[in-house]
């Protein structure tokens, strides 16, 4: 299992330079050596912190990109709740990625979960080949106030499904009820899992997650966890022995967080460079 690493940022605006950068390294180097970039979008704030900065860079090979959804809401792709809307409005329709290398949840479908997510399985095979599962480049997570992430629910049986690729669900805690989501083996099987928690909401969540080690979907298993904290002139981190965290990577397995989503947890930093 790979450590994660947390780093600690002043302000979103922040978050958004430091996915900028490495986002840009990150694309590089897989198309380099794949051809393509491949990364999955969370809903919530991520696509807003996302999109600040990077939708501007002029350096990044957009074409290389494929853009899939690490879960999704059972609406229309113009629905306020549809994930693929606010990536759309504050990412996609800002860069250059060809239409044919976004992959939304099929609109013909929404109204029957079952359907979309067999549907979305065929869309991540036309990309990854049959098999094995799919190992996307990046994964950009985010965390709810409970702790889930992805549609993956506190206490939910689909927190333990692992011989699909992507699971539905009708009986989401959060509205709307009805929704899609990659299981566990395949986030974890990306080669690099980015968390980005921000704001005072999330700060218990972290707290019971990472001081804790509360069993949340974001905080299952067990690892070493280093923090890092840019605050000041210095990137300052800590390791925490036998976090609980239930999500891994093949190789980094990274947390980008802002002060208040912070604010509860006790920390002894060192030094680190990212």
């Amino acid at each position: 299992m790979v450590s994660p690493e947390v780093f600690v940022f002043s302000s979103t605006d922040d978050i958004s330079a430091a996915l900028d950068s490495f986002l840009t390294t990150a694309s590089a180097n897989a198309i380099a050596k794949n051809g393509r970039f491949t990364v999955s979008l969370s809903g919530g704030s991520l696509p807003k912190v996302l999109g600040a900065k990077i939708r501007t860079n002029e350096a990044i090979d957009w074409s290389k990109w494929h853009i899939f959804f690490a879960d999704e809401r059972c609406v229309a792709h113009d629905h306020d709740d549809s994930n693929y809307k606010l990536a759309k409005d504050e990412l996609l329709d800002h860069v250059p990625i060809p239409s044919s290398q976004v992959y939304a949840i099929n609109e013909k479908l929404v109204g029957d979960r079952h359907a979309a997510a067999k549907d979305y399985v065929d869309q991540l095979e036309k990309v990854f080949g049959k098999g094995s599962f799919p190992s996307i480049d990046v994964n950009l997570l985010g965390i709810g106030p409970d702790g889930h992430c992805c549609s993956l629910f506190p206490g939910h049986a689909l927190l333990d499904v692992k011989d699909v690729w992507v699971a539905s669900l009708d009986d989401s805690p959060k509205p709307p009820p009805s929704r899609i989501t990659l299981t566990y083996p395949v986030v974890n099987n990306a080669a690099v899992n980015l968390f980005v928690s921000t704001g005072e909401s999330k700060a218990d969540a972290l707290h019971k997650i990472l001081d804790l080690k509360e069993a949340l979907p974001s905080g299952r298993g067990e690892g070493d966890h280093l923090l890092v904290d840019d605050r000041g002139d210095d990137q300052v981190g800590t390791l925490i022995d036998s976090l609980s965290l239930p999500v891994t990577a093949q190789n980094r397995l990274i947390w980008f967080l802002d002060t208040p989503a912070t604010n509860k947890l006790s920390l002894k930093p060192l030094k680190y460079s990212l």
